[in-house]
């Protein structure tokens, strides 16, 4: 039953695409207990805001979220979940002392949270949403994001993320086909797969699968166009996976391969599992089997102790595997990782800025090189909507970005 003057709510998000899918999880839950969405420049009753600790920025980015939640509704209830929560609720309740804390793990129940946060008088509409998982649209996006896989069991020596995320878990797969079939019916076309790591699925659930089972069965729903893999690491690309996304119809000529750095001595330190000379002959692998695919990574600059000679071997490898893009991050100290412990040695801010200068200059050519490869080749592309620089003319993306 509909209340007559629903609360409004807004949600404030940071970090991965896994933290986008499951705001958009609790924005369906909170609609069916009566919420109204309050638009980007409207005060909000209440706010969500979902958090990222990946690095310092992405902690001080959230913690001003929560002062921005304030200062635009003083009186407003605030909640604060995502992975910020798990590790620092000490800072969080330091810049917001009412707001409600509520951790990862406990995200499915947070509707019953904001019942005992509101108290014997709470807000009416909060009952029988919690069993309600998945999500059926995603709002504001072209392309749903789907989770199918969460936690990471990896332990790279400079990542907090399995501290605050935990073993890795898996969808079950008749949930996994039954979102993406309410994706579809919603007029999706496109679903990028997301977890955090996502080449992990499927290994814990009891009648053990894999990635490219879960592919496999995506591929059979009708009207799904493209399936879309956020990040893989290399360990997990296995020969199916290669020889799936070579064969399939459906599944985009597209790999993210988190590769960190491309000298051996800082791979060991960071605990990265593979060698430059196994990562090299992967992704040459890859391309001699999916020819025109794209490659896009993630590099690390300045972990402990990392010299010149080390990071001029990740400007080689960057151009030899010549990716679409690179996301480049600064090494970010994060407390009971590993490296924090071990490492104290950290580079120069001033160094760190300039390699990252350098590695974006070799990036901007590598991605040159690659699009001028489909100059006047026809490809085929999913249509976004109008071009912003002509009203006659429409823009989307290929398959390959």
């Amino acid at each position: 039953m509909k209340t007559a003057n629903p609360s409004s709510i807004k949600f404030f998000t940071l970090g991965c695409k896994v933290n986008q899918y499951e705001t958009q999880e609790l924005r369906e839950r909170f609609q069916r207990a009566d919420f109204a969405e309050s638009g980007h420049h409207q005060a909000a009753d209440l706010y969500v805001i979902n958090t990222c600790t990946v690095t310092h920025r992405a902690d001080s980015d959230s913690l001003n979220l929560i002062r921005r939640a304030k200062r635009e509704n003083p009186k407003a209830k605030i909640i604060v979940s995502g992975c910020l929560t798990e590790l620092d609720e000490d800072r969080i309740k330091e810049t917001e002392p009412g707001c409600l804390i509520v951790r990862n793990k406990d995200k499915d129940n947070l509707l019953n949270h904001l019942k005992r946060f509101n108290g014997p008088n709470g807000q009416n509409g909060l009952n029988g949403q919690n069993g309600l998982k998945g999500i059926s649209y995603f709002k504001e996006h072209t392309r749903a994001f789907l989770k199918i896989q969460d936690g990471c069991n990896n332990l790279c020596s400079y990542c907090k993320v399995p501290l605050v995320r935990g073993r890795s878990r898996s969808k079950a797969k008749e949930q996994v086909i039954k979102e993406a079939k309410n994706l579809v019916k919603s007029g999706f076309k496109e679903i990028v797969l997301t977890g955090i790591c996502l080449g992990s699925y499927g290994k814990d659930l009891p009648e053990r699968t894999t990635l490219v089972d879960i592919i496999g069965a995506l591929e059979k729903v009708e009207g799904l166009l493209r399936i879309r893999l956020s990040s893989v690491e290399a360990k997990d690309i296995t020969h199916q996976l290669i020889d799936k996304i070579s064969t399939s119809k459906k599944l985009c000529r597209h790999l993210h391969v988190p590769i960190q750095s491309g000298d051996d001595e800082i791979l060991k330190r960071m605990k990265r599992n593979y060698t430059r000379k196994y990562y090299l002959d992967l992704i040459k692998k890859i391309k001699k089997t999916i020819p025109g695919i794209a490659i896009t990574t993630d590099v690390l600059v300045g972990f402990p102790g990392e010299s010149a000679k080390n990071f001029s071997n990740t400007i080689e490898l960057i151009r030899r595997i010549k990716p679409l893009k690179v996301h480049i991050f600064p090494y970010s100290r994060r407390e009971g990782t590993q490296a924090a412990c071990k490492f104290s040695n950290q580079d120069d801010p001033l160094i760190v800025k300039k390699r990252i200068a350098q590695l974006k200059q070799v990036a901007d050519k590598t991605a040159r090189e690659y699009r001028r490869k489909f100059l006047n080749r026809a490809l085929n592309v999913l249509i976004e909507g109008n071009s912003g620089i002509d009203p006659k003319l429409w823009e989307g993306y290929s398959d390959n970005y």
